[in-house]
């Protein structure tokens, strides 16, 4: 019996021994320290110019990455992204800005004057990368998931969201400069840009990444943030505190 308790120990520990060894070689390269590095890097650069030194193929490349995990409730994944580029991209501003221009207009003289020189800036980047939701995808998960069916909007919102955190950190990380924008608050240019962009009737439009080479050095600086006395508590602080007591 000793002899087969010993042949048992030796088996689980060369079987934990592969088990340490294959945890350490499937770990992640990047530390975490990394991974907020990248993160604190990107930022909103405006004065974008209408070439890109990172090929289309790679922005679809990075694109495709980012769709293939980030996470959605319950993994409905409804989250679809178009890619306009060169000629198209100036195509689909002109589209914004026409059916922009009489809403606009009507807000009041100094509105118009103020956001057509905004519009312009962002038509003449080089690309903008799309962010849709399938309301359809939605809208069967309401019915799949029955009891959370009312978060479904948030749920939605907040894949995109991820989605477009994920792709615009890594495009400023290849070298290139993004803002994201929301031209979807003014309801004729999301039918407008749908009509243009050829995508289903289900697709509500999200945001979009307007994305090129940068004008001027990129600006590492953190914009002004409210204090952690402000934003943050840790509810274990005071268990914790009497747990060392004790």
């Amino acid at each position: 019996m000793p002899r087969y308790s010993t042949l048992i120990n030796i088996i689980l520990f060369i079987l934990t021994t592969l088990l340490a060894l294959n945890i350490k070689m499937s770990a992640p390269k990047v530390s975490a320290n990394d991974w907020l590095a990248a993160a604190k890097y990107r930022r909103s650069v405006y004065g974008l110019k209408n070439t890109s030194k990172v090929p289309d193929s790679r922005v679809q490349e990075i694109v495709q990455e980012v769709l293939s995990f980030a996470p959605s409730s319950y993994n409905t994944q409804p989250v679809r992204v178009t890619l306009v580029t060169g000629e198209k991209h100036t195509q689909f501003w002109d589209i914004v800005i026409n059916t922009a221009e009489p809403i606009l207009k009507a807000a009041g003289a100094a509105v118009w004057d103020k956001m057509s020189g905004i519009l312009q800036s962002h038509k003449a980047s080089y690309g903008s990368v799309v962010f849709w939701e399938d309301s359809a995808v939605t809208d069967e998960a309401k019915k799949t998931h029955a009891s959370y069916a009312h978060l479904f909007e948030s749920f939605g919102e907040h894949a995109t969201g991820m989605n477009q955190i994920l792709v615009w950190t890594a495009l400023e990380l290849e070298g290139l400069g993004a803002n994201l924008q929301h031209m979807n608050g003014i309801p004729p240019v999301e039918e407008a840009l749908k009509k243009f962009l050829d995508v289903p009737a289900s697709y509500k439009l999200r945001a979009h990444l307007n994305y090129g080479d940068e004008p001027t050095a990129h600006n590492t600086a953190v914009p002004p943030k409210r204090p952690a006395t402000e934003t943050f508590k840790l509810d274990g602080l005071v268990s914790l505190m009497y747990m060392i007591d004790q």
